[in-house]
């Protein structure tokens, strides 16, 4: 019965593997050789991606295609598929890709495609599939966490002596803009729950009064407005999410990836570590003596760093009076919370406690 039983289960969990491998494709078709003639060529027009998993610029159109893919779901004489060149080697040496990614719409009824040659963002290639196949399809809107600019309100946003901004001054048909997007909104994303940081874009096209005023003479202009700076500086550095990611941390005093999740860093408050190492080599006699240094250095500190000084004083006190066990069984009680579904307020919260508690560990 054991027996049967385990076999069951393996046969329950391939089953539920393949689900949601189904779903996740579900607004993209994936195509190979054994299903393309009976998927493409049909009763609906299709466009395929033939796309290798290693490309840079495949993966900058991932998010813009499965927004495609989402839009057209509901559209019976419209298929939006892709192809993984890597694993279906001979499928795409028959259409003669030798570039990546490759986008073709393949008409009703024929497997004679047609190239796409025009820009690789999801309102684009809807304007596209729409015209090829006789469609009226709106683009799924996306919320955005970059904030919007105007003449009415980059005073009150910008020049904001609470906030540090980084603002880039756009204009609508500028290619590298483009490009630029969907990395400025990950970077938006990712900083949304700090309060003192503003990720923002302005139409400089639009508003030539405040582009002028800020000396912008080519697209992007990337300007960073620091707390201390309302002049305004200019951003040089590199345009990948990692690169935004290292500046605003360094600039901002923040610790976020480019997933938004804070560092293994935050919170942590260098002039409170050392005294730390020693109040955790103290005996118990000692540890009051060194307690009351760690005091008078958190009352030295100022802003996000006295917030932390608080955390780092409790630790201290808790470890005083529940013993040296305290921090480590702490620490896995916060592990086990921050596995589960919760808030991003919560999970900050609980990283936080867990970095300046491993100090102590």
């Amino acid at each position: 019965m054991e027996k049967f039983l385990r076999i069951w289960l393996v046969f329950g969990t391939l089953a539920l593997l393949a689900v949601s491998a189904l779903a996740d494709d579900d607004v993209v078709v994936v195509l190979t050789e054994e299903n393309f003639d009976k998927e493409v060529g049909q009763d609906s027009g299709a466009l395929v991606e033939f796309y290798a998993p290693w490309c840079g610029h495949c993966k900058k159109l991932a998010p813009e295609y499965e927004r495609l893919g989402t839009s057209f779901k509901k559209a019976k004489s419209v298929l939006i598929a892709k192809v993984d060149c890597d694993d279906q080697k001979n499928l795409c040496s028959k259409y003669g890709v030798t570039g990546y990614p490759t986008i073709k719409w393949f008409p009703k009824g024929s497997l004679e495609p047609k190239k796409y040659e025009g820009p690789r963002t999801a309102e684009a290639l809807t304007e596209f599939v729409n015209t090829e196949g006789g469609a009226n399809v709106k683009i799924a809107s996306v919320p955005s966490d970059v904030v919007v600019l105007t003449t009415d309100n980059f005073g009150e946003v910008v020049l904001d002596e609470t906030k540090d901004v980084l603002v880039e001054f756009y204009a609508p048909w500028c290619g590298h803009c483009k490009n630029l997007a969907p990395t400025y909104e990950k970077v938006a994303t990712a900083f949304k729950y700090e309060d003192d940081v503003v990720i923002a874009n302005l139409d400089a096209d639009k508003y030539t009064n405040l582009a002028e005023k800020y000396d912008v003479s080519g697209f992007p202009t990337l300007k960073f407005f620091p707390k201390g700076n309302k002049a305004g500086e200019e951003y040089d550095g590199g345009q990948d999410l990692a690169d935004f990611v290292t500046f605003i941390n360094e600039k901002c005093g923040t610790s976020r990836d480019g997933k938004g999740q804070l560092t293994s860093k935050a919170g942590t408050v260098s002039s409170l570590e050392a005294l730390v190492k020693e109040f955790v080599a103290a005996s118990n006699e000692e540890k009051k003596a060194v307690f009351s240094r760690i005091e008078e250095e958190v009352d030295k500190l100022t802003g996000f760093s006295a917030r932390y000084g608080r955390i780092y004083l409790k630790a201290a006190k808790s470890c005083m009076h529940k013993g040296a066990d305290y921090a480590k069984n702490e620490i896995q009680r916060l592990q086990r919370l921050l596995e589960k579904s919760i808030s991003p307020a919560k999970a900050d919260e609980f990283t936080l406690k867990k970095n300046i508690l491993s100090a102590f560990a």
